[in-house]
């Protein structure tokens, strides 16, 4: 599973710097996951030729992410293609994890060498890679893949077909690009703790702080021009599970 690891972190950071307002951020995006997971790869001692083949099929995996997952959001089209991208390259990994190279390298010489505290003493690098990259891939990565799930149910319009932003249900309940991130990684870490009531109080307590404001929503039930309780309700319901989802199976991993 250390490959896998190594390719959501780069995943993770290639999503993060992508969603930057700046276009000449945005536009390195790419040459910032490959070079982290090279970086990370040689980091961890995974330089066999065997590292190598799975080390470009998780580039390739990476690529096709990146366009067919950008395409999709701008044209409400090949959201399944982009999806698929993603799960094909986990799986990729995850089939080939027996193949890898035993982690190691300097990453692993240091993790010996640190004084970690204690609930981290004795974590092997392939450990630590896995859990740092599903905390990143959890980030921006994940808000790509709920916007992904929203556009091809119809939740949200493609880029493209926007005429006027303040119709979305996104602007009706914001903050769920901030959010959904920030519970996703406390449910993640809860249940690393050992702590999965207190994760699943977490869950339990956004439906209660979003509640009012879909009840406020009400009133525009028969509202033609703005979005109205049905559609807020959908985008709310549909964003969430998948959120929860995701972040239930990169615990699932993570143990």
């Amino acid at each position: 599973m250390t490959w896998l690891g190594v390719w959501l972190v780069g995943v993770g950071l290639c999503d993060l710097v992508r969603s930057s307002a700046r276009p000449q951020v945005a536009r390195s995006a790419v040459w910032v996951g490959l070079v982290a997971m090279a970086g990370l790869g040689a980091l961890g001692g995974l330089l066999g030729p065997t590292d190598l083949v799975v080390g470009l099929g998780a580039a390739l995996a990476l690529l096709l992410w990146v366009r067919w997952s950008a395409q999709a959001l701008l044209t409400g089209t090949g959201h399944v293609a982009a999806l698929a991208s993603l799960g094909a390259g986990a799986v990729w990994l995850v089939a080939l994890s027996g193949w890898a190279s035993r982690p190691g390298g300097l990453l692993g010489r240091w993790l010996v060498w640190a004084d970690l505290p204690a609930p981290l003493a004795g974590v092997g690098p392939g450990q630590v890679l896995l859990v740092a990259g599903l905390l990143l891939a959890n980030l921006a990565t994940g808000n790509v893949v709920v916007r992904l799930v929203l556009v091809s149910v119809g939740a949200l319009r493609p880029v493209d077909r926007t005429s006027d932003p303040g119709d979305e249900p996104a602007e009706q309940l914001r903050g769920g690009r901030l959010l959904g991130p920030m519970e996703r990684v406390v449910i993640i870490g809860l249940g690393l703790a050992g702590q999965l009531t207190a994760a699943g109080l977490v869950i339990a307590a956004k439906g209660l702080i979003r509640f009012p404001e879909l009840q406020s929503k009400r009133s525009d039930r028969e509202s033609v021009d703005g979005a109205g309780i049905d559609e807020v309700t959908e985008y709310f319901l549909v964003g969430s599970f998948v959120s929860w989802l995701l972040a239930l199976v990169s615990l699932f991993l993570a143990r």
